[in-house]
């Protein structure tokens, strides 16, 4: 599916490691543009926490694959930003959990949930244009758009933002896992702007991304 279709909607598609501030700066950029956000890592998550509550092995592709096809995955938009839920239940806060985060790799992995949840981010294209954060939305997602961000942060920084937060995911073992797998690796989308946000603060690289995003013919 193309980005562009006949109401001329355009995606701009955020990709980076985790901790590297993308959500942040995807949120930021929609709410400067007045475009819908869209946190795909959030559905991944879903996903991960979905196979908590019902005690499915995330290592066993096959058992996620299974699980998936029993439970009902909803996406939609609230005040601007993308939602999801399971069996009509919203996760909340449990997606930021420690438990999700050890296994939403695995679960990120098996072919039948990316291709589900693939399906379900293109289809937010058809209600307006947005701002889409993830790990291949430059490379799977919308690899047509000519907006495309990478955002990076030095493996130090990042996991001192995650100890923050309050969380204690390894990052360096999540970037292993996410650009190790077989479908759909994170990588510098083709043609994609790098910003390394290490040394910058979060306003310094929205006007970063800003001016990106001019570079390649978006209007503002």
């Amino acid at each position: 599916m193309s980005e562009l279709n006949k109401k001329n909607f355009y995606a701009i598609a955020i990709d980076g490691p985790a901790a590297s501030g993308k959500s942040t700066v995807a949120r930021r950029l929609a709410e400067r543009l007045g475009l819908i956000m869209i946190n795909t890592g959030a559905m991944y998550r879903a996903i991960a926490w979905a196979s908590l509550k019902k005690n499915v092995d995330a290592s066993n592709p096959e058992a996620v694959a299974t699980m998936l096809r029993q439970i009902i995955v909803s996406c939609g938009v609230s005040d601007g930003q993308s939602t999801i839920l399971i069996d009509g239940i919203d996760p909340g806060r449990a997606l930021r959990e420690d438990q999700v985060n050890a296994r939403v790799s695995q679960v990120a992995a098996v072919p039948e949930v990316r291709q589900l949840l693939v399906e379900k981010q293109r289809a937010f294209l058809k209600w307006d244009s947005l701002v889409m954060e993830g790990r291949d939305i430059g490379s799977v997602v919308f690899p047509d758009t000519p907006y495309k961000l990478y955002i990076d942060a030095s493996e130090e920084v990042r996991l001192a933002r995650r100890s923050a937060e309050g969380l204690t995911d390894v990052v360096s073992k999540r970037d292993e896992e996410d650009s190790k797998r077989e479908n759909s690796p994170l990588i510098v989308a083709e043609g994609a702007a790098v910003i390394d946000s290490s040394e910058m603060n979060i306003d310094e690289v929205v006007e970063a991304a800003l001016v990106e995003l001019q570079k390649r013919g978006l209007v503002l």
